[in-house]
């Protein structure tokens, strides 16, 4: 096979949660184990980070192999999911995996996948552990893919645990309270590994501390350990100042990722930084500030508040969940324009009515569909914006809907693309 034949037998093949949603879910870890144990447990000889949460965690994840790229180590990451090309899932310093490394990989063990029936994303993790493996990576950056506790991902023995934050997002398998989903994200934190919390939120602090306190896990929250003192947003860059609690002295940073909630990125990423120098990892200031200036050009990362053209400006983001729509909203109401255009698509297992009684009503909608399985209908998203007074026209294609939004709009107008990862991932 070659790499598009490889591609298409893993997409089809494979059980795909990115596609097919709760049918590509196990609720154990066997067939990971199993795995693992047929590849020698590759992921023991390199050091490891893990990073969990319902939102920020592939911003801190490329964030962090950034910042330790700049130190001059070889850093492996595994995010997931891909928005233009699967290979984006696994890189070192930056460098997508080789195509060739897909191929040989698949074809050499196709006959144990048939045997064990993984999942694509269980076949997704073995591949990533077994290359960071045989390319002798110093630390790889490996962020779950979905909860935490049951995650494929979650058989590393880290030298650090990141929870960015908890809010509700995949209900249906990770529970419907705050609390039930805390817990799941709560079970990569390991016996006497640190851990570090994004955000302090009071629902679910004391259930982060009993569990660390259980494991013999130094546990710290990133906005006890940092202030903001200032930060200022350009089309290009945000800079930030942030005080140290223990140091006190005042970081100035310069980040190349957008968007007002990187503020809570950094500051858990610095927050990291501090814990990863105590257990021994050199990173000097200036490895850190380089690290977060330059964190699309060391990682690639896309689709977090992106500017995809200018005159009228086209943005899109990947947020998708409650908490970060939420977030999204509040970055176009401070930000400057004459009329907002939204294109806007969703998959069909979160939580629709929520999402659009918070969506702007001053807008035109153009209300589209990703080329998955698991998207909701144009017509039905249409049907549903309109009880909340959302207005607008459905499209099949995502690139129709937005090449109507531009059609319509003046060089001072903004175009948001947004609802759905996938919908992002069609257009940037």
């Amino acid at each position: 096979m070659n790499y598009q034949e490889t591609i298409n037998y893993m997409f089809t093949q494979l059980p795909m949660f990115q596609r097919t949603g709760k049918a590509a879910y196990k609720a154990n870890l066997d067939t990971t184990l199993a795995l693992d144990e047929y590849f020698n447990h590759p992921h023991k000889t390199f050091k490891t980070i893990h990073v969990a949460g319902t939102n920020g965690k592939g911003s801190v994840s490329h964030s962090l192999a950034s910042v330790l790229k700049e130190s001059g180590l070889k850093v492996g990451l595994y995010t997931s999911p891909h928005l233009r090309d699967f290979r984006e899932r696994i890189k070192i310093n930056g460098q997508m995996i080789p195509e060739l490394e897909v191929v040989d990989f698949i074809q050499k063990h196709k006959s144990k996948f048939e045997v064990l029936h993984p999942s694509f994303f269980e076949m997704t993790v073995a591949l990533a552990f077994e290359y960071f493996s045989k390319e002798k990576v110093d630390i790889a950056v490996v962020e779950v893919g979905l909860g935490g506790r049951l995650d494929s991902t979650n058989i590393i023995s880290p030298l650090l645990s990141v929870i960015t934050n908890i809010s509700k997002d995949h209900t249906a398998l990770l529970g419907n309270e705050i609390t039930d989903i805390a817990k799941e994200k709560a079970g990569i934190i390991k016996k006497e590994v640190p851990v570090v919390i994004g955000e302090k939120q009071s629902e679910i602090s004391s259930l982060f501390l009993e569990i660390a306190k259980e494991r013999g896990s130094n546990l710290s929250f990133a906005e006890d350990k940092y202030e903001l003192v200032s930060a200022n947003c350009n089309v290009e860059k945000q800079k930030l100042s942030y005080k140290s609690a223990e140091r006190k002295n005042v970081i100035d940073i310069d980040c190349d990722l957008l968007g007002n909630y990187q503020i809570k990125n950094v500051r858990t990423v610095l927050s990291v930084c501090d814990q990863l120098l105590k257990i021994g990892i050199s990173l000097s200031e200036e490895n850190i500030k380089r690290g977060l200036a330059n964190i699309v050009r060391n990682t690639g990362l896309l689709g977090r508040w992106q500017t995809l053209q200018q005159n009228p400006r086209v943005i899109c983001d990947t947020g998708h969940n409650t908490a970060g729509i939420r977030e999204i909203i509040e970055q176009i109401s401070n930000t400057k324009y004459r009329n907002l255009k939204v294109v806007f698509g969703m998959v069909d297992d979160k939580n629709t009515e929520e999402v659009l009684s918070m969506m702007p009503k001053n807008a035109v909608y153009y209300f589209t569909k990703a080329d998955i399985p698991r998207a909701l209908d144009e017509k039905v998203l249409k049907l549903q914006g309109a009880k909340f007074n959302l207005n607008g026209n459905s499209y099949s294609r995502v690139k129709d809907a937005l090449k109507a939004a531009i059609a319509d709009s003046e060089a001072d107008d903004l175009v948001y693309v947004g609802g759905s990862t996938f919908v992002v991932a069609e257009v940037v």
